[in-house]
């Protein structure tokens, strides 16, 4: 069983979707994970986690990319 429960603006790992969010609200048993970067924002179902120092790493590359190419601020 997880007892982790994050605060919001937690980065933390969705193991259900196997993605990095930031957690930006909780209605009802689920939380609302936004992708680090801003985007579409999702209900999050399975257990959550906090994100690991390399889980960190990647979002953070990830997003320096997607910015380079124009395609987030």
């Amino acid at each position: 069983m997880n007892d982790y429960t994050p605060e919001i603006g937690d980065l933390v790992f969705d193991e259900a979707t196997r993605k990095i969010g930031r957690a930006v609200d909780r209605v009802g048993p689920y939380w609302q994970l936004k992708p680090p970067g801003g985007g579409q924002e999702w209900d999050a179902h399975g257990p959550l986690r906090p994100a690991t120092t390399a889980e960190r790493l990647s979002a953070g590359v990830a997003l320096a990319n997607a910015r380079s190419r124009g395609e987030a601020s």
